[in-house]
């Protein structure tokens, strides 16, 4: 059992979950006009990229969630996310 591998899922799932979070965030600041909802979207978002690179650096594909990943990528707009679940699929 490899241990890296169990800690990199849930650090892909983390940061979607980030990302999905501050795009909300950032939508509620563009539509009230408030700039902290935005500012703290466009944050989250970015720490959201960030985290998702390194988790994604050692991935092992074949242990993916293909086409659950795939789609959920689909839905939030997440290029990566599309990518690693077509990856995952093969």
């Amino acid at each position: 059992m490899s241990a890296p591998q169990q800690n990199n899922q849930p650090g892909l799932v983390a940061s979607h979950a980030q990302y999905v979070k501050g795009a909300a965030e950032e939508t509620i600041g563009n539509v009230t006009g408030s700039q902290a909802w935005k500012a703290s979207g466009v944050q989250d978002k970015e720490q959201a990229v960030d985290a998702m690179k390194v988790a994604s650096e050692n991935r092992d594909t074949s242990k993916g969630f293909g086409g659950v990943e795939e789609k959920a990528g689909s839905l939030v707009g997440c290029e990566g996310m599309q990518k690693e679940g077509a990856e995952s699929k093969k």
